[in-house]
């Protein structure tokens, strides 16, 4: 009977290895390996679709598109998108989204013209007042969000207006011309200072673009606030019982996506030459759309700040490329919205490998 008995203890252990491996085995293939690999590196898909994008306009349009003229040109035209980019990014990463980052930039560089030319104060004052200027509107939006608990986009709505108008009522409709800002200020236009590498001529703008994003990358993915980010983008509930101080995460975000907005008013005087109330008015539409092409859910918790830097790169390209070729400037707003539904779908397919 004893024989038995382990006979069948034996029988019952095999059985129920062979039910576990039945059920360890659900994800091979290759398409569930793409899956994965494009969850832990979101970042690939856009720079894929980035380098086919050169490619093909490379093919397409021969040198006049692989000079190195037109390359810098893309990412001149880029700069400001791509470091308000960097800002909106921040604030989807926690699951939250920022209608009012073009008014904070464009306020930030009224702000820095006005107090220099209307009051008289020395010009680097009045820069580190407008990039001041926001901070307090970013913290302003993560109070509301973090502690009063509002939904961003009707926060950020809200703040859009208030700004734009405020922008308005405080310039009297002013531009501050850019003869008399090179004359009296030419620190408002350090961002357009140009230098040249091989045959490629860059700007302190451009440059400044590169280094934060590669600084925000590396601050996101190696420190412990950047880890917190993720963790309050993913689930905010277990990020709080986790230890992590979401209200304080949130508001921080905000503070520095304000910031950065700041600097982007800065660089926008620098793209322009002047100080206009009335410039940048799509950059809050323009940086949603580089982080939803760059691959950033908007879900939150999952994505990288380097795709956002691709994003803002492949709608340059494809600007260019098509302006090149002579198209219509109606299917650069077709491109970009047939890749704005992809990126969103690749998005929803890559999520299915965590769920």
């Amino acid at each position: 009977m004893s024989g038995n008995a382990d006979n069948f203890e034996a029988a019952a252990k095999a059985k129920s290895a062979e039910t576990v491996a039945e059920f360890t085995d659900t994800r091979k293939g290759f398409l569930a390996t793409i899956q994965h690999v494009l969850h832990v590196n979101p970042a690939l898909v856009p720079l894929f679709v980035l380098l086919a994008s050169v490619i093909g306009f490379g093919l397409l349009l021969g040198s006049k598109f692989f000079s190195p003229f037109a390359l810098t040109l893309i990412l001149q035209q880029v700069q400001i998108v791509g470091i308000v980019a960097a800002a909106q990014s921040l604030v989807i990463l926690t699951a939250g989204i920022d209608l009012s980052v073009g008014a904070i930039m464009v306020l930030s560089s009224v702000v820095m013209g006005q107090f220099t030319f209307r009051y008289g104060i020395p010009v680097e004052v009045a820069v580190m007042i407008g990039l001041l200027t926001g901070v307090i509107c970013g913290y302003v939006n993560g109070w509301l969000v973090a502690v009063m608990k509002l939904p961003p986009f009707i926060v950020t709505l809200g703040m859009w207006q208030i700004v734009l108008a405020s922008n308005f009522l405080y310039s009297a409709n002013e531009t501050i011309r850019a003869q008399d800002i090179e004359t009296n200020a030419p620190l408002l236009q350090f961002f357009a200072t140009k230098f040249q590498v091989g045959g490629a001529v860059l700007t302190v703008g451009v440059i400044f673009m590169v280094l934060l994003m590669l600084l925000l990358a590396y601050v996101l993915k190696h420190t412990a606030w950047g880890r917190h980010v993720y963790a309050v983008g993913d689930d905010p509930d277990a990020a709080q019982l986790s230890g992590v101080n979401v209200k304080r995460t949130i508001i921080s975000v905000y503070m520095l996506s304000g910031l950065i907005c700041a600097f982007a008013g800065w660089a926008l005087i620098g793209r322009i030459g002047s100080v206009s109330p009335t410039s940048g008015q799509l950059a809050n539409i323009e940086s949603i759309t580089a982080v939803v092409i760059g691959g950033i859910s908007l879900f939150g918790g999952r994505g990288s700040i380097l795709g956002t830097l691709f994003g803002a790169l492949i709608v340059g390209v494809f600007t260019l490329g098509l302006r090149l070729a002579g198209a219509d400037a109606q299917w650069t707003y077709l491109l970009i919205g047939v890749l704005i539904i992809a990126a969103v779908a690749v998005d929803q397919w890559i999520r299915k490998v965590s769920a």
